[in-house]
């Protein structure tokens, strides 16, 4: 299994690198429009936990305007879709505000294809799992984010990470990623 971590991660690097170059124009785009939408800063980062329990900034196009309450899941804020910005409503549509972690990928905290990366006041929500969890890199996309996303509930979205993580492939990557 160690030889297929050192294949997944060159892929990654190579699928990264090469989607930062040919999207910079749109990257840019992005940042302008964000810029222009709202005050505060292009990106937002909060701290995740990823392969063998190690801590790094997740980053993504901001989407909340700057007053929206810290460190409180967007499900979990009362009327989440008074925080949303307009530009920001339309990157959540697209998944576009998701661009940024590419460069997570290429730093080799998290990689195209894995499960979810959970903060850290998740972690006890994981626990029976967490094992499996911080054997891999988490993903920008996975199983559970091709299978439904929002309508799968939370036992679902973890079983489909625990199944990943014991049935990861090249092959299964790359038909994640054309999903």
């Amino acid at each position: 299994m160690k030889g297929y971590h050192y294949i997944k991660r060159g892929i990654d690097i190579i699928l990264s690198g090469m989607a930062i170059v040919i999207l910079s124009p749109l990257l840019l785009f992005l940042c302008i429009a964000i810029k222009l939408d709202t005050p505060g800063p292009i990106l937002f980062k909060q701290k995740r936990v990823g392969i063998h329990r190690s801590f790094f900034q997740i980053y993504k196009f901001r989407t909340m305007r700057i007053d929206t309450p810290k460190d409180v899941p967007t499900h979990m804020l009362e009327n989440p879709e008074q925080y949303i910005t307009k530009v920001g409503k339309f990157l959540r549509k697209t998944s576009l505000d998701e661009l940024p972690q590419l460069f997570n990928v290429l730093m080799g905290q998290m990689s195209l294809v894995g499960p979810r990366p959970i903060t850290e006041n998740e972690v006890p929500r994981y626990e029976k799992y967490i094992d499996e969890y911080y054997m891999v890199r988490p993903g920008i996309t996975g199983l559970w984010q091709v299978s439904g996303r929002s309508d799968v509930d939370y036992k679902e979205r973890v079983t489909m990470d625990v199944w990943y993580v014991h049935n990861w492939s090249v092959w299964l990557d790359f038909v994640l990623l054309f999903r």
